[in-house]
C-alpha cells in the first residue's frame, strides 16, 4: 500500500479565481511550503462558491481521510458557503464556537464600535463552526480558521491563509517533516518520439515495481547567455521511500538501453 504519510490535499474555493478576478496564489505556496518540510502535494481542486458542489466534493474529501487544506468561503458574507458545506458533508450542525466569537468580540471592541452593533451580530457569524471543530488561529487580524477531520479552513486571502497553513503544519504534522527519502535520475534526449522511448518505460516500471518513470517533451529555449536548448525530451525516474535504493540499477539499464538505441542525449547540467 503506497505510503500516505507524507501527502496533502489542497482545496481553493472561491468565484473570483475560477472567473479570473482573482490570480490563484495559493497553489504555488503550497507546493512550495509541504516541499520545504518533505512533504508533497497530491491532489488539488479549484471549485466553485457553490454549496451543494462544495458538500458533495467535502463528503468525498472527507471519505477519503487525507489531510486537506481548504481555502475560501468562510467569511460572513451570502457569498461564503465553505462553513456550511462541511457541516452538512459531515452531517454536523453548524454552532457558534465560544472561543472564536470571543476573539471575535475583541476585533470589533478594538474598531470602536458596540457588541450590540448590526455590524458585530454579522460579524459573529463567523465564529459559526461544525459541531466539534477546533480553531485554527488568525495571526493577521485574528478572526480564528476551523478544523475538523483532518480538513484545514482558511479565508480565502494569502496573507492570512498562508501563515495559518504554517501553524497548522507545524503544530499537527511536524513529526512528519523530511521523513521520506526521495530520488530522481533524469537526461535531455534529443531527436526521439516518445512512442519510441515508451516500451524502455514499461519495461523498466515493470522490473522495478515503484520506480516510476516520466517523458516530458519541450519545444526548447534560448539562455539568457544567447545558447539554445535544442527540442528535446526530459527522459527519467523517479523512487520514493525504500524504492530509492532501486533507482541506480534501474538507472544504469536506462543508460544501457539508450545506448543501445544510439539516442543522442545529455545531462541536464551539460
Amino acid at each position: 500500500m503506497k505510503d500516505r504519510q507524507h501527502l496533502f490535499n489542497l482545496i481553493i474555493i472561491g468565484d473570483e479565481i475560477l472567473h479570473g478576478s482573482r490570480q490563484d496564489k495559493h497553489f504555488a505556496f503550497f507546493k512550495s511550503l509541504l516541499e520545504s518540510h518533505g512533504l508533497k502535494l497530491n491532489q488539488v481542486q479549484y471549485l466553485p462558491d457553490e454549496p451543494d458542489l462544495l458538500v458533495k466534493q467535502l463528503r468525498r474529501s472527507f471519505s477519503d481521510g487525507m489531510p486537506t487544506f481548504v481555502t475560501g468561503g468562510i467569511g460572513a458574507t451570502p457569498d461564503d458557503h465553505t462553513r456550511q458545506a462541511a457541516a452538512a458533508a459531515l452531517d454536523l450542525p453548524v454552532v457558534r464556537h465560544p472561543e472564536a466569537a470571543k476573539f471575535i468580540e475583541g476585533v470589533t471592541l478594538k474598531r470602536g464600535e458596540p457588541l450590540d452593533s448590526p455590524e458585530h451580530a454579522q460579524r459573529l457569524k463567523m465564529a459559526d463552526f461544525p459541531e466539534g471543530a477546533e480553531l485554527v488561529p488568525n495571526p493577521f487580524n485574528n478572526i480564528a480558521g476551523f478544523s475538523i477531520r483532518e480538513h484545514y479552513f482558511f479565508p480565502g486571502f494569502p496573507v492570512m491563509a498562508h501563515p495559518m497553513a504554517e501553524w497548522v503544519l507545524n503544530t499537527y504534522y511536524a513529526d512528519r517533516f523530511n521523513q521520506t527519502e526521495r530520488g530522481s535520475r533524469s537526461v535531455y534526449v534529443f531527436e526521439q518520439p516518445e512512442s519510441r522511448l515508451t516500451p524502455l518505460m514499461e519495461y523498466i516500471e515493470q522490473t522495478y515495481p515503484g520506480v516510476r518513470s516520466y517523458s516530458l517533451p519541450s519545444v526548447g529555449w534560448t539562455n539568457a547567455d544567447g545558447t539554445a536548448v535544442r527540442p528535446h525530451i526530459e527522459f527519467g525516474i523517479k523512487a520514493e521511500g525504500e524504492v530509492v535504493q532501486l533507482l541506480d540499477a534501474a538507472w544504469k539499464e536506462v543508460s544501457d538501453n539508450l545506448d543501445a538505441m544510439g539516442v543522442e542525449r545529455k545531462n541536464r547540467a551539460e
